[in-house]
C-alpha cells in the first residue's frame, strides 16, 4: 500500500469515536419509559444514584442525579421493580451506554400513573379543565354539602374549622366510601343525590391523604364528567397538598387539604363581625353628623320664617319704599342738574359751530396765504437756479467736450466703440477713429512708438 493511500484514511481517535457515538445516540431517541429491576445500586456522598436496570436477558447502566432524586416519594433499593422515564446517553470516558433518569416510580404504580396521564390529557383536550367554564364560589353560602366518609378525619377537620369561622353555616354530609373498589361508584352516586336535591350552595368533595392507590377513586372518568356538568359549584380537596387527582382539575376550585377547603368556602365570622362593627360605627357617625346638620338647617329655616312674617315683611317693604322714594328724588335732582350742564355745553358748541363764525375764521386764515405763496415760489425758484448753475459748472468741468476744446481727442475702435488708452491695446495696420470737438477722423496705425524700449521691442 502506498504512503499516499495510508495518509488518505480517516482514522478516529477513541475520544472522537465516543463523542460521535454519543451525539448519534442522544439525538436519535426521545424520552423513554423503561421497566426493569434495580441491581448494583450505589449511592455516593454526592447525592447521585448509580445502578443497573435488568430483565431476564439484558441490563443497562443508569444514573439518577441528586436534583431528580430529591423528588422521589420512596427510597429505591436493589431488587425493586421500577418504571423510569429516561433519556439515552453515552458516558464517553468509559464508552458506556447508559440511561439518565428523569423520573422513577415503583412499577406497580407506573400503570396507574400512565392511566392517570392518559385520562388527564383526554379531559383537558375536551375543555373540562378550562378556567372559563369554572363557576365562582358564593361569598356567603347558607348550606354546604360534604361528600366524604362520615368516619374519616377529613370531616372532623372540616366541622372544626366551620365551628370556628362560620357556626351559622349548615352542613349536609353525603356519606360515601373514599377508597377501595366500590369507592368511585359511591362517590358518583352521592354527588348525583346532592345535585338532585339542590339544597346546597356549594359542594365539597374531599378525603384525607393516602397513597396513589388510595386516591384512585377520585380519578374516575364518570365522576369527573359529573363534576364538570354540575350546576352547583364544587370544591375538591383530596389528599395532601402535593396530591393531585382528576377531580381536582375538573372541580371549580381545588384546596390543598380538607381544612383549607373549609376556610376557602366559609366566610370568616370574626372578620365579618369586625367589618359589621366598623360599618355600624361609620353609620352611627354619619347619623350623628346628619342629625347635627338637620338641626342647624331647622334653626336657619325657623329664623327665615320669623323674618318672613307678614308684619315684619310689611315694615321692611315700607322702609324699602321710603328709601326708594328718597333715592328717586335725589336721582331726579341730579339728572336735572346734569342735563342743564349738558345743555350749556351744547349751546357753546353750537355757537362755535355757527356758519358765520366759521366763515370769518376761514377768511382770517386765508388772507395771508397768497403773499406767503408768492414768497415761497420766489425763494424756491432762486434756490433751484443756483443749484442748476452749480451742477452745470461741475458737469462742464468734467465734460469730454471741454477737454477736447483744449486740443485733446478720444481714440477708439470704430466697430466696437471701445476707447483706446494704451499703445499695448492696438497693432500696426489697425483702423482707429479719433473724436474731435467738431467731428471725427478715420486713422490707420502705421507705427507704434511706446515710451519704454522694452515695450517697443515687444510691439515689433
Amino acid at each position: 500500500m502506498s504512503a499516499s493511500a495510508a495518509n488518505s484514511r480517516d482514522v478516529y481517535s477513541i475520544s472522537r469515536l465516543n463523542a460521535e457515538a454519543r451525539a448519534v445516540l442522544e439525538g436519535s431517541f426521545p424520552l423513554l419509559w423503561v421497566e426493569g429491576e434495580i441491581s448494583n445500586l450505589a449511592a455516593p456522598r454526592s447525592g447521585h444514584l448509580y445502578f443497573s436496570l435488568k430483565d431476564a436477558h439484558a441490563q443497562v447502566r443508569c444514573a439518577l442525579f441528586r436534583a431528580k432524586r430529591q423528588l422521589l416519594r420512596f427510597t429505591p433499593d436493589n431488587g425493586d421493580q421500577v418504571l423510569v422515564r429516561a433519556r439515552i446517553s453515552f458516558y464517553e470516558p468509559r464508552g458506556d451506554f447508559q440511561l439518565i433518569i428523569e423520573h422513577l416510580e415503583p412499577a406497580g404504580a407506573g400503570s396507574a400513573q400512565r392511566a392517570f396521564e392518559a385520562l388527564k390529557n383526554k379531559l383537558q383536550a375536551e375543555g373540562l379543565f378550562d378556567a372559563a367554564r369554572k363557576r365562582p364560589l358564593p361569598a356567603f353560602p347558607r348550606r354546604l354539602g360534604v361528600i366524604t366518609s362520615p368516619s374519616g378525619a377529613a370531616v372532623r377537620d372540616i366541622l372544626q374549622v366551620l365551628r370556628r369561622r362560620a357556626p351559622h353555616l349548615a352542613v349536609t354530609i353525603y356519606p360515601s366510601q373514599v377508597q377501595g373498589a366500590a369507592a368511585a361508584a359511591e362517590l358518583h352516586e352521592a354527588l348525583a343525590i346532592a345535585l338532585q336535591r339542590a339544597d346546597c350552595d356549594v359542594l365539597l368533595l374531599t378525603r384525607g391523604g393516602g397513597s396513589i392507590e388510595d386516591l384512585a377513586a377520585f380519578n374516575d372518568e364518570s365522576l369527573a364528567r359529573s363534576i364538570g356538568s354540575a350546576q352547583i359549584p364544587i370544591v375538591s380537596a383530596v389528599g395532601h397538598e402535593i396530591d393531585f387527582t382528576i377531580a381536582d382539575f375538573v372541580a371549580d376550585r381545588r384546596a390543598p387539604t380538607p381544612s383549607a377547603a373549609a376556610e376557602l368556602i366559609s366566610p370568616d365570622g370574626e372578620a365579618l363581625n369586625r367589618t359589621v362593627a366598623a360599618y355600624l360605627q361609620r353609620l352611627l357617625g354619619a347619623l350623628r353628623r346628619r342629625n347635627v346638620q338637620d338641626r342647624r338647617q331647622l334653626e336657619r329655616l325657623q329664623g327665615r320664617l320669623h323674618r318672613a312674617a307678614p308684619a315684619g315683611r310689611l315694615r321692611q317693604h315700607q322702609q324699602r319704599l321710603d328709601s326708594l322714594d328718597l333715592r328717586l328724588l335725589r336721582s331726579m335732582r341730579e339728572r336735572l342738574r346734569s342735563q342743564g350742564q349738558d345743555a350749556a355745553v351744547v349751546s357753546r358748541r353750537l355757537l362755535g359751530q355757527s356758519p358765520l363764525s366759521r366763515l370769518k375764521l376761514l377768511a382770517q386764515r386765508l388772507a395771508p396765504l397768497p403773499e406767503r405763496l408768492d414768497q415761497a415760489w420766489h425763494h424756491t425758484a432762486c434756490r433751484c437756479a443756483e443749484q442748476l448753475g452749480a451742477a452745470a459748472r461741475q458737469l462742464h468741468a468734467v465734460s469730454p467736450l471741454a477737454t477736447m476744446q483744449r486740443g485733446y481727442a478720444i481714440l477708439r475702435r470704430p466697430e466696437r466703440h471701445t476707447v483706446v488708452t494704451q499703445v499695448a491695446q492696438v497693432a500696426v495696420g489697425e483702423q482707429l477713429e479719433a473724436l474731435l470737438v467738431d467731428g471725427r477722423l478715420a486713422l490707420r496705425v502705421d507705427r507704434i512708438a511706446p515710451d519704454s524700449p522694452a515695450a517697443e521691442k515687444d510691439h515689433r
